[in-house]
């Protein structure tokens, strides 16, 4: 039986898929974050004192003074998560909406609609404790935690390229994407007067940011794009594959032309619409294998 190392994790995580790297990701934080008020316990620097510096450092604020030393927050907040439950229930949306998004968005984009989906989340957030007075006397000491906002733009984002896919829900069976995420939506709104109205807001904030990414990219536009950068900065950070010293080159057949290549990735693009339309109006569930193989194989 083999045993259990810290380096099966590490090559877990490099053979993940984006959405399940964020997932080890989240993980991660919280385990540190753990780790980190045992060590402040031991320490004697317990209970209300230990989280609230926990929470100064990853949690984003709304009091604008405090977000101005401490802008790292914008990105912290969507990683952290201090409850066992919100931690899991976050995790599970994660995997079913990233698989969904990676399926027929591709994997390159989930880091990016993540990261602007938590932003978005954020500034909508931000925004509204500001501008609202019935904020007022909680914008010194309001601040925002979990992947919820960043969870719910990938949500968004495939339920708007892809509406009618119906997928299958315990004790309900089939029904629309779209149908789910609106309803998510409407729940966030009804729910702003209630307990978590940041929470509520950031998810809007998220879902809209989502929404509005997939309908630029139904037209070629990507929104997300400038993050890129930022992404492929944090990729390498949290990358631990060895590095190979060999270069391997690999060619095969004749170099295509210009032209060649740009006609087979437009005939290419031509069948990922066609297949996108069929399942629009019939399901996911009316693709054929060969379909469902070479929509999986473009969203690498």
């Amino acid at each position: 039986m083999n045993k259990f190392s810290f380096q099966q994790v590490l090559k877990g995580y490099n053979d993940a898929d984006a959405a399940t790297k964020l997932i080890y990701i989240n993980g991660a934080v919280f385990i540190f974050i753990k780790v980190i008020l045992v060590a402040l316990w031991l320490f004697a620097i317990q209970g209300g004192a230990a989280n609230e510096w926990v929470m100064d450092f990853m949690a984003v604020p709304t009091y604008i003074e405090k977000l101005i030393v401490r802008p790292w927050t914008l990105f912290t907040y969507m990683f952290t998560h201090t409850g066992f439950l919100h931690l899991i229930f976050n995790l599970l949306a994660l995997y079913f909406g990233g698989q969904l998004f990676s399926q027929f968005l591709g994997q390159k984009k989930v880091w990016s609609v993540y990261i602007n989906g938590g932003l978005a989340g954020a500034i909508l957030y931000i925004f509204a404790y500001n501008l609202f007075p019935v904020f007022g006397n909680v914008i010194p000491v309001s601040k925002a935690i979990g992947a919820s906002a960043s969870i719910m733009a990938i949500l968004a984002a495939v339920a708007t390229y892809v509406p009618n896919m119906e997928v299958r829900m315990f004790f309900i069976g089939n029904i629309k994407l779209k149908w789910i995420v609106i309803f998510l939506f409407v729940v966030d709104v009804l729910s702003i007067s209630q307990s978590n109205s940041g929470g509520h807001i950031s998810h809007i904030g998220g879902a809209i940011y989502g929404y509005f990414f997939a309908l630029q990219l139904k037209k070629g536009k990507d929104i997300s794009g400038w993050i890129w950068p930022i992404q492929r900065f944090f990729k390498k950070i949290f990358s631990f594959e060895k590095k190979s010293k060999i270069k391997v080159t690999h060619r095969s057949g004749v170099p295509k032309s210009d032209y060649q290549y740009n006609a087979n990735k437009k005939q290419e693009q031509e069948k990922v619409d066609a297949i996108l339309d069929k399942i629009s109006k019939s399901g996911y569930d009316s693709l054929t294998k060969e379909e469902k193989n070479f929509l999986f194989s473009q969203s690498k």
